[in-house]
């Protein structure tokens, strides 16, 4: 389309104008192709190889045009060479093809209705070209195009031609017709103006001398064309003025000599000032008019020029003009959005003549058709004036063809159709057109078919839908249509909370209660973004509470409370493992109350960071710090009431586990905001989730961009993996199988607030003697570990007094086990010694 622009800004003085407009038949028609015998034997060999060049450049051509019928540069070229060849069937049948997908340049609507006309001119073939010529006046304002059209009616059509009394007003109908579309164009309405006075003066000149009557009233028919044109700011009213004078004189009738007349010399005073007006309106624009004329403008320069003036004639207030000033602002750009957008906009708000508002919208959408508002305005601009169902449908289905720039275009066109449809169908008003609920479903239906899988869950298609099912209701008298509606929705967008919302409001409004209560049952247990899934449960309670019976509360209670409870849980689950919090004073080892106070084990280290104490021989008594043991206790998650929400308890992990990655799947290039509920949504349609951790950076708590996900089977993993390279908040993430022969095995303590880690094999080799990195001597007690990983796996805990480096001796063998109280005796009496 952007060739377009490039073929459209028009020029009466250009080069290919002027020879298009000349009389010149077409080149190479069959009657030019006679060769003169003294052309040479190279000529010839040079005739062929043009030839066999061109058949190649139609070719291509023709293949071009067949792929992609839109390229606009590719018509122009296929109709100038099949012109040039002499081609007139495929000639015809290509200047068709274009005018269907574009509207053509004057200068194209001239060079085809020219070339039929210099073929044949026989009675059919006239009406034939005059058709043409309307065609070309719909399409963009020319005057040259318009004085073409009138020469040729007054050239070819016998009567018109004759001066035929039956057949003037054909002429007269033209020529008025010329100037409500151009007689205001400033620079060029002179040409058509001029025209109109020469045929009526050829008419004139015509009747008989002995019908005085005929001629006097043709004579008022001339001075009336000359009024009006010298009331206008038009170029050339000076010379208009004198040949107006002119005139008056060669006919000698009238008002010659008026002695009430100003210094106009004889042109009557009411004429003199309507030209004073005029005059003083042309000196107000003919500065606008020379900056929109310049020839070292670029196009962008020229458009703020014409923007200017638009704003200076919608200022001055004279529709008609502002009119001509928008046709030639788009006959010179005619794919600038904003100037069609402009243009509309101005003839709904001020032009109430409906014929005209629907052509000016007709040439936009064929200038513009990937601008969805302009065929939502046509189609109202058609309801407005009262069109037919089926103008309005064809015009329907022309846009849904069009290929917009976003669904919200879409949906915007099929809801205006429906609103269309829906307001002829309501109102009382007799229609030439019976209408049926059956259209609207219809349209609904074709709506849901383009739009859900590209809407899906969003609160746009739930609009539609809800608009739907509520027209199934008060116009199609079908509650279960409309029921069936929902169902629909559900199917598409069954994680959406506003879905079910508007499926139990229906049934709210239409006092369905025990439906709506169905409806809650169905939903409640299910996941939502957000607070949704809290929001469902609160609401059904209400519900009850307004509704419902004691035992329906009840009910309802008993169903949602414990939801509540597990969503409760696993908020706090989410939270701790997305936001790790420090050791607080409460999760320490406290002694009993009769303990006095006893320095820290951190503060044990401090002061020994400064510096060991001196201690006597007696208080040597080796006392070791107690290790906090990671306990086995499970963090224990209530049963949900439907088995939808089974992944809710997969959340809740054993502290301390370890995964063997056998069906885990590795997740990077994560957006640092993803969370655990980004992950899981991902992952619905896979199903088989069983945990999510989110790899955070120990020193700051920060996402590192990694997850590993956990899936119950072989199946759910591959189908997760399948994903791979899809959108996540913006980013593309990378899903592979976690394979812990190649990077070794990856754990998770919960305790530790979700941190993870996955160690990653070394690939320098180790020496033959060389000790294992995950394995230490603790004297005669070895603890090996297996893996690199070794935070999560419990500290073992020796009770106080053990002494693993040392030989126990045969004493220490049968020395019986302390109680707690000696224990605490032995400690307090160790730290006395110290202090």
């Amino acid at each position: 389309m952007d060739a377009i622009n490039a073929q459209l800004p028009l020029s009466t003085n250009s080069d290919d104008e002027n020879l298009v407009n000349g009389d010149d038949p077409m080149p190479d028609l069959p009657q030019n192709h006679t060769s003169p015998a003294s052309d040479s034997s190279s000529s010839d060999s040079d005739s062929e190889v043009d030839e066999s060049d061109q058949k190649l450049q139609l070719q291509t051509l023709q293949s071009e045009l067949s792929s992609n019928p839109s390229n606009y540069d590719a018509h122009v070229q296929y109709i100038k060479l099949l012109r040039k060849v002499g081609d007139i069937d495929n000639l015809r049948k290509a200047r068709e093809a274009m005018s269907e997908m574009f509207p053509l340049t004057p200068s194209l609507w001239q060079e085809w209705a020219k070339d039929e006309a210099s073929i044949s001119t026989g009675p059919e073939d006239v009406a034939a070209i005059e058709r043409l010529y309307e065609r070309g006046v719909f399409d963009y304002l020319s005057v040259s195009l318009w004085c073409d059209y009138l020469n040729f009616v007054q050239e070819y059509d016998p009567m018109v031609r004759d001066r035929a009394t039956s057949r003037i007003k054909k002429g007269r109908d033209l020529f008025e017709r010329a100037l409500t579309a151009a007689g205001l164009h400033f620079t060029e309405a002179e040409k058509l103006w001029e025209a109109y006075r020469e045929f009526e003066k050829s008419i004139y000149q015509s009747i008989d001398e002995t019908d005085t009557q005929a001629k006097e009233k043709q004579v008022q028919l001339i001075r009336s064309i000359f009024h009006r044109q010298l009331s206008l700011p038009l170029s050339n009213m000076n010379s208009t003025l004198e040949a107006y004078k002119a005139w008056e004189m060669e006919v000698k009738q009238g008002c010659i000599l008026d002695e009430k007349s100003n210094d106009s010399d004889g042109v009557p005073s009411q004429v003199a000032s309507a030209y004073q007006r005029a005059l003083d309106m042309y000196n107000a624009r003919v500065q606008f008019e020379e900056q929109i004329s310049k020839q070292d403008l670029t196009d962008t320069e020229r458009l703020h020029q014409y923007i200017i003036y638009l704003k200076f004639e919608q200022s001055a207030g004279d529709p008609a003009r502002v009119q001509v000033l928008f046709e030639r602002a788009v006959a010179d750009f005619p794919v600038v959005v904003d100037l069609w957008l402009d243009y509309t906009r101005y003839m709904d708000k001020t032009l109430k003549v409906s014929n005209i508002v629907r052509n000016v919208y007709s040439r936009a959408t064929r200038n513009c058709p990937w601008i969805g508002d302009l065929w939502v305005q046509y189609l109202l601009a058609l309801e407005r004036a009262h069109a037919s169902e089926g103008e309005i449908a064809s015009v329907f289905e022309k846009s849904v063809l069009c290929s917009f720039s976003t669904l919200y275009e879409y949906l915007d066109l099929f809801l205006t159709r429906i609103d269309g449809l829906r307001r002829r169908i309501s109102s009382a008003v007799e229609l030439e057109d019976v209408l049926g609920y059956s259209l609207i479903k219809e349209t609904f239906q074709r709506a849901s078919d383009y739009l859900s899988p590209h809407l899906k869950n969003s609160e746009d298609l739930v609009r539609l839908y809800a608009y739907w099912a509520r027209l199934e209701i008060n116009l199609g008298k079908d509650l279960v249509a409309a029921r069936g509606v929902w169902e629909s929705l559900l199917k598409i967008s069954g994680s959406l909370l506003a879905a079910w919302e508007g499926y139990i409001a229906m049934e709210i409004e239409s006092n369905h209660i025990n439906n709506a209560r169905s409806i809650y049952k169905r939903c409640y247990s299910k996941r939502f973004p957000g607070s949704g899934s809290e929001d469902i449960c609160h609401s059904w309670l209400r519900f009850e509470r307004e509704f419902g019976s004691l035992e329906d509360f009840d009910h309802a209670a008993r169903k949602v409370n414990p939801r509540l409870e597990e969503l409760k849980s696993y908020k706090l689950q989410m939270d701790e493992s997305e936001n790790p919090a420090k050791p607080s004073e409460h999760g320490k080892r406290k002694l009993g109350g009769d303990a006095p106070d006893v320095e820290s084990p951190a503060k044990r280290l401090k002061d020994a960071a400064h510096g060991p104490k001196k201690v006597n021989e007696k208080g040597k008594a080796q006392l070791q710090s107690l290790d906090g043991q990671t306990g086995n206790s499970k963090a224990k998650a209530k049963k949900p009431d439907d088995t939808s929400d089974q992944q809710m308890k997969d959340f809740v992990q054993e502290k301390g586990k370890v995964y063997n990655d056998q069906c885990t799947a590795f997740v990077s290039n994560l957006n640092l905001k993803a969370t655990y509920e980004h992950l899981r949504d991902f992952f619905q349609d896979v199903g088989g989730v069983v945990a999510i951790r989110i790899l955070h950076d120990k020193f700051t708590g920060k996402s590192r961009g990694l997850a590993y996900v956990d899936f119950s089977d072989d199946a759910h993993l591959n189908a997760a993996v399948a994903k791979n390279k899809q959108l996540l908040l913006g980013k593309k993430i990378s899903i592979a199988r976690s394979d812990p022969k190649k990077g070794g095995g990856h754990t998770t303590d919960r305790a530790s607030g979700g941190k993870t880690s996955e160690s990653v094999s070394s690939a320098k080799p180790r020496k033959a003697n060389e000790q294992p990195p995950n394995e230490r001597k603790d004297g005669g007690n070895k603890v090996e570990l297996k893996g690199k990983n070794t935070f999560a796996v419990p500290r073992n805990v020796r009770a106080l007094g053990w002494t693993a480096d040392k030989p126990r001796t045969a004493e220490q063998e049968d020395e019986k086990p302390k109680t707690n109280d000696e224990f605490r005796k032995l400690y307090f009496k160790g730290r006395s010694l110290l202090l």
